[in-house]
């Protein structure tokens, strides 16, 4: 199953550093049946774009979280992990499309990586501040995390992640 992991760029250090990846609370996304089933239409492509971009307004969570030190340390971007993973459980209890992992996913599973570019910092930044009240229908922050979404994720492939850092 391809599974869209919300991640930080100090996530990306690690999986660099570590040779694997842990997802927070082995939490992921994937288009499973129950998400399938919610659509009326939409391509396998169309769909997957979808379970990208909540797993990019989970990575905003995830930015938030951050201690104002780590904060300074990276730049504030989403980031989405995309890997294939034989064992995930799919969770409809949480969502349609939320998958658990059983435990770290291998550097040789993740297939590709996407990352905001330099130009989205200042918008997920301000979106990160505002997700929670986002999530509870504030207009304001809606159309804050709307600016944020409004940026498309770069696309890198696996082997790509040292120079990726590297440039940042």
């Amino acid at each position: 199953m391809r599974v869209y992991l919300p991640a930080t760029i100090g996530m990306l250090r690690n999986l660099l550093a570590e040779g694997k990846f842990r997802p927070v609370s082995g939490t992921g996304f994937a288009l499973t049946p129950a998400l399938r089933e919610s659509y009326a239409s939409g391509s396998e492509e169309e769909l997957e774009y979808a379970v990208l971009i909540e797993a990019a307004t989970a990575s905003l969570r995830l930015i938030a979280a951050e201690s104002a030190d780590e904060a300074e340390a990276d730049p504030p971007r989403r980031v989405v992990v995309v890997a294939e993973i034989a064992n995930a459980t799919v969770r409809p209890d949480l969502d349609a499309a939320v998958v658990r992992l059983d435990g770290p996913v291998s550097m040789e599973d993740v297939d590709a990586i996407h990352v905001d570019t330099a130009e989205a910092e200042d918008a997920v930044l301000a979106a990160a501040k505002v997700i929670d009240a986002a999530d509870l229908g504030d207009s304001d922050a809606e159309f804050t995390l709307g600016e944020a979404e409004d940026h498309e994720l770069a696309w890198y492939a696996a082997q790509e992640l040292p120079f990726l850092l590297e440039l940042l």
